[in-house]
């Protein structure tokens, strides 16, 4: 037995010596302290050192209702000391049973089958084996692929990673999941045609997917992944009637459609499920991030009545499950989050403020480094280019030396996190807490257009 733990005061060494932050050059931290985030309030969030930064990402998309909610707190509390834990495997638990009533009330159609994760990755793994074993229940056993967009992000476990779209992140972990394919996304900014046009663009993009399934083979492929606005390659939303063409194109041939709202559920567009804000009714909803606001792990695939129904009969089961899986603490700070959100009207909010939000934004397009505004609800993309009039992208060794080398670590020293990403071509992403008001796209704006000055002077 070793020694007893000492309590370190510096936490910054301690993190460098014992954390492994996620998606993080760790040698980077080997000479620089390491950001360390000890409190929230609101929308904003307070270092160890006592420094306040506006909290433009909501975390990670995901603290819809604010930080400091003590009522979230007080929910895990309680459950804590009633039931702290039992799995959903053949079992039930109230909360569990409670919160998936209450998806399938907010979900359209007939999605009324929750199968609970703990995080948005999982959601989309399910949502995988589900379809692969849908197809084999109804006597389709060839069909197992799927399809996704480029520069799309699902998540890091294998399945997931297969379905995204970021070659330089799927590159260290080959040979991944067999079976997935990409086809054009709907970043109109950029588009090869109908660039004028989004309606026709949107009919292409849409297109694009019933031609990679006639391709592979109607008879092999399982199902279609998308998220309502694409986050990674910084937020496109879906053209007009994008959408209900790529439904008509599943239902032609079989295929599921399923609607990845890891990020876009939960008010992030101004609904609780993001297909409502553009008219489509998916075969799967994956989601996780917002349904507790982040105050506690959680993650769900809400499934439609058809597709669940060859599993409910005879001795067919779905073999696939988490420990922690719909977790009733977890379940109980869900619960409390909704009540938050139908109490305050949260929805509402993002949709009365949303073009507020997006004209605020949109007056960055006086810089010369800025390029494209982009988004919906309370989440938006910023493009930045090196010429406006060719769209002129940065190169690697610009995105290296200007976007994180100086436009990030001055955002965050200038007071606000935020996300700078060149996983596409380069952008900062903002998206608050759902409780942000027009005072915070104005210190938004304000912070991004000093910094975003400056960078062009380095340019």
């Amino acid at each position: 037995m070793g020694n007893p733990i000492a309590v370190s005061k510096d936490l910054s060494q301690t993190a460098y010596d014992h954390l492994w932050m996620h998606f993080t050059r760790m040698s980077s931290y080997e000479n620089a302290p390491v950001p360390t985030i000890v409190r929230g309030e609101g929308t904003y969030i307070y270092d160890d050192k006592g420094k306040r930064y506006l909290d433009g990402l909501a975390g990670l998309f995901v603290v819809q209702a604010g930080h400091g909610r003590a009522e979230l707190a007080e929910a895990a509390n309680k459950q804590a000391q009633e039931l702290a834990f039992f799995p959903v495997w053949s079992y039930a638990h109230p909360r569990a049973v409670e919160l998936a009533e209450r998806l399938a009330h907010y979900a359209p159609g007939d999605l009324n089958k929750v199968f609970f994760t703990t995080g948005g990755a999982e959601a989309v793994e399910t949502a995988w084996k589900l379809a692969k074993q849908y197809h084999q229940l109804t006597g389709n056993h060839r069909k197992y692929k799927v399809i996704s967009r480029s520069v799309a992000y699902h998540g890091t476990t294998q399945g997931a990673l297969s379905i995204t779209g970021l070659p330089a992140l799927k590159a260290p972990f080959e040979p991944l999941v067999p079976g997935a394919h990409k086809v054009a996304n709907t970043n109109i900014y950029r588009a090869p045609v109908h660039g004028d046009d989004p309606e026709a663009f949107g009919r292409w993009a849409a297109d694009q997917i019933e031609q990679q399934i006639l391709f592979e083979g109607p008879d092999t492929v399982a199902a279609v992944f998308l998220e309502p606005v694409q986050n990674a390659g910084g937020c496109f939303p879906p053209p007009p009637g994008y959408f209900q063409r790529v439904r008509e194109i599943c239902d032609k041939y079989n295929v599921l459609l399923v609607s990845d709202e890891v990020i876009c559920a939960f008010g992030r567009l101004g609904t609780m499920f993001a297909c409502d804000k553009f008219g489509y009714v998916p075969d799967i909803i994956t989601c996780a991030k917002g349904m507790t606001s982040g105050y506690s792990p959680i993650g769900a695939a809400v499934i439609s009545d058809r597709i669940a129904e060859p599993f409910f009969k005879g001795d067919a089961t779905f073999l696939h499950g988490y420990t922690f899986g719909g977790h009733p603490v977890s379940a109980a700070v869900a619960l409390a989050n909704l009540d938050i959100f139908e109490r305050e009207g949260l929805n509402q909010h993002v949709l009365d403020n949303e073009s507020a939000f997006l004209s605020t934004l949109s007056k960055l397009h006086d810089l010369p480094i800025v390029g494209d505004v982009r988004g919906n609800g309370f989440f938006y993309g910023i493009e930045l280019v090196k010429d406006k009039a060719t769209k002129e992208s940065f190169t690697p060794e610009d995105c290296e030396r200007l976007l994180y080398g100086f436009v990030s670590k001055k955002l965050f020293e200038n007071g606000l996190y935020c996300r700078a990403d060149d996983r596409g071509d380069p952008v900062i992403q903002v998206a608050p807490p759902l409780i942000a008001d027009r005072s915070t796209f104005d210190e938004i704006e304000q912070i991004l257009r000093g910094v975003l000055t400056e960078a062009w002077t380095k340019i």
